[in-house]
């Protein structure tokens, strides 16, 4: 294996605490030692990290490959170069694939091939009812020992309590958290994006916030009576952080996450019928976003993820109403927490940025990365926090295009990305 020693740049760990300069040295796939200065040995490729921040590699936890069924979109390999662009070491799959990941055997084969054909590392959230219909639990015992660090109906959330009790007992029962998607259907059927004034103007129909919020309160119930760990996806609304918060408080297994996109956008993105800012849970108000922002930074939220989900060009062309919801997000999330963070009126330090993109997110599903501790797989990053660059959707390593930020200016670039020792990205 090739080794490599990482000079003079500001060594980021969240879970050493540390914040310092100095060097880090990469052997045989793992960190081998840092110190505030290593003298390059023999066979060491030297890399010169001045001015940026080495960190451990960033984990996203909410990722659609599309793979098996739809590699039209993304396949494993291309979704794996853009999360290694992005600066992402490990990525967790969904299962709203064609067949959906609702058993064993197709665990092991995405995982298998994900071996074989991506940069990055792979785990795989399992669907939580069969065929992602809501109606009957899937094997987790079988699930969980094929390999799946979680359950998810994700896109396709389960509307019946009665389900979703049973569901949450069977997760409980081997130790697999339940991942949500929070949305009553019943309240956002036929909607395009926020219930508001932006939807009012285009005369498009609109849901509510309470899609969310009602089931975020009926969810955290049933985690609350049945001791299952829940996790809440992509957080939109001011009166979820407020429920998060409270049943945080009321010591319920709860947590969740927040998208970059929803941290610096608003529906007011929409009023062009542009279908790249179409997405569920849909751009909210101005009010929403603050709060979101205030959920960050009081540690309610306890991550951020990109909910990464390519569409083909084809279908984003639509007229708004009849296009996909999702966009793109492993390329340009760690920019666009950059520049939200360079927005506020206090900025978050860089070891809270790296925490909420790296070690948060990796507890959050128990995965052994987010860390630079000696001895743990060289999966490693090098930020340059300064870097501005603008968004072409034409140079992203994604096989789809789907960015509400083509043309935007953004702040921090990776310059590397290390996966297990290996240089799996290199900026040009």
């Amino acid at each position: 294996m090739n080794a490599y020693l990482l000079k003079n740049g500001r060594i980021l760990d969240p879970t050493q605490h540390w914040d310092m300069r100095g060097d880090l040295r990469v052997r045989e796939g793992r960190i081998a030692e840092i110190a505030p200065v290593l003298t390059p040995e023999a066979g060491e490729t030297l890399i010169d990290c001045t001015g940026c921040w080495i960190a451990p590699g960033l984990v996203d936890i909410h990722v659609h490959l599309r793979e098996p069924g739809q590699s039209y979109k993304e396949t494993l390999q291309t979704g794996g170069a853009a999360a290694v662009a992005g600066g992402f070491t490990s990525i967790c799959c969904m299962p709203n694939t064609d067949p959906p990941l609702d058993n064993p055997t197709l665990v092991r084969e995405i995982l298998a091939r994900a071996k074989r054909e991506s940069p990055c590392k792979v785990y795989v959230v399992a669907a939580l009812t069969q065929g992602m219909r809501g109606e009957l639990p899937c094997d987790y015992h079988a699930l969980k020992q094929a390999g799946a660090v979680a359950c998810s109906d994700d896109a396709f959330p389960v509307q019946s309590a009665e389900v979703m009790r049973r569901a949450m007992l069977g997760c409980a029962a081997y130790g697999l958290p339940v991942v949500t998607h929070c949305e009553d259907q019943t309240l956002s059927a036929g909607a395009s994006m926020h219930a508001g004034a932006v939807s009012a103007l285009l005369g498009l129909k609109g849901a509510p916030s309470s899609a969310e919020t009602v089931q975020i309160a009926r969810n955290a119930l049933l985690a609350q009576e049945t001791g299952c760990a829940l996790h809440i996806q992509h957080l939109s609304t001011a009166i979820g952080v407020s429920l998060v918060r409270w049943f945080k408080a009321q010591g319920v297994p709860i947590t969740t996450e927040v998208t970059p996109h929803h941290l610096l956008l608003t529906e007011s993105a929409c009023a062009q019928f542009d279908p790249d800012a179409k997405m569920n849970p849909p751009l909210r108000t101005e009010a929403d976003r603050e709060a979101l922002t205030q959920g960050v930074r009081d540690g309610v939220i306890d991550c951020i993820a990109t909910d990464h989900a390519p569409h083909a060009p084809f279908e984003k062309a639509q007229p708004f109403p009849a296009a996909p919801f999702g966009v793109l997000g492993l390329e340009t999330a760690l920019g666009c927490v950059l520049l939200w963070n360079a927005q506020l009126p206090q900025p978050l330090e860089p070891l809270q940025i790296v925490n909420l993109l790296s070690t948060a997110p990796a507890r959050v599903m128990g995965l052994p990365a987010g860390t630079l501790q000696v001895g743990a797989p060289a999966d490693v990053v090098v930020i340059d926090p300064e870097r501005r660059w603008r968004v072409n959707p034409a140079e992203l390593h994604s096989q789809s295009r789907n960015t509400p930020f083509k043309g935007w200016e953004l702040i921090g670039k990776v310059r590397y990305t290390f996966v297990d020792g290996t240089m799996r990205h290199a900026a040009e």
